[in-house]
């Protein structure tokens, strides 16, 4: 049987979708974000997802929070900031260089001290008590909340005075993580995030409980400079999504 009606229609519904294509891409946007060192491997797969959703694109510049901070107050153009705390979106917003009704937590980090090689570092981390090693990473606790956690987690085991002289810094959790990848360091303080592959931690690895130090709870929040941008608001959404949530969980981040 013929419907004379379904031919009209679909060619109307064809018109649509392209007007409807046309029109997204029309309004497509650029972002550029600022994301917290530690997040950057999560995002590196986040980003393709909402891009290909969305039509819009986005440029990712990884570092630390801290230095974020001091870029963004000095006018540098991210729409939107991936923090590695929840302090600084909150000072950004109070400040006025930030959307305060848009800040929300994104991911809670986990603290690990990790070492590439196999019975470096116990499941207790006992080794930092031994202090059997010449130099041990973090990241600077000024400018990443990595690394003030991980100097909270050795005040409250007693062992930060012991092990300061053997404490080398990065500017970020990246830095950190590479003096111990590289060897420059036997072991360090990063997030877990960077050495866990497949559901594995490589290496030897202690997750140093989370009531040594405060939360890592990151937030994200769209800068003035996004503000107008219906982009920054969608892509803030897109990490709510259960696509983006599976990513994070997958690089061992609370939610």
């Amino acid at each position: 049987m013929q419907y004379p009606m379904v031919k009209p229609l679909l060619r109307r519904l064809s018109i649509a979708v392209l007007v409807g294509l046309i029109a997204s891409n029309a309004t497509a946007e650029e972002l550029r974000v600022a994301v917290a060192a530690n997040f950057a491997a999560p995002m590196q797969r986040i980003v393709p997802s909402f891009e290909q959703a969305s039509g819009n694109k986005v440029e990712l510049v990884s570092g630390s929070t801290g230095k974020f901070y001091a870029q963004i107050t000095n006018g540098a153009p991210f729409d939107v900031l991936l923090a590695a705390d929840e302090q600084t979106p909150a000072k950004l917003a109070g400040e006025g260089s930030a959307v305060a009704d848009s800040q929300f937590t994104y991911a809670i980090g986990k603290l690990v001290l990790w070492s590439p090689m196999e019975g470096t570092v116990d499941s207790r981390g006992e080794v930092l008590k031994k202090a059997g090693f010449q130099h041990l990473s973090m990241a600077n606790p000024a400018l990443a909340p990595y690394g003030a956690a991980a100097v909270a987690a050795m005040k409250r085991l007693g062992v930060y005075e012991s092990l300061k002289p053997k404490i080398v810094q990065g500017e970020n959790i990246t830095q950190a993580y590479q003096f111990v990848a590289s060897g420059a360091a036997e072991l360090g303080f990063v997030a877990l995030s960077q050495v866990l592959k497949e559901g594995k931690v490589q290496g030897s690895a202690w997750i140093v409980p989370s009531d040594l130090y405060p939360a890592i709870r990151q937030d994200a929040i769209i800068l003035a400079k996004g503000s107008n941008k219906a982009a920054a608001r969608q892509f803030l959404a897109y990490l709510r999504s259960d696509a983006a949530r599976a990513i994070i969980a997958s690089y061992g981040y609370e939610r």
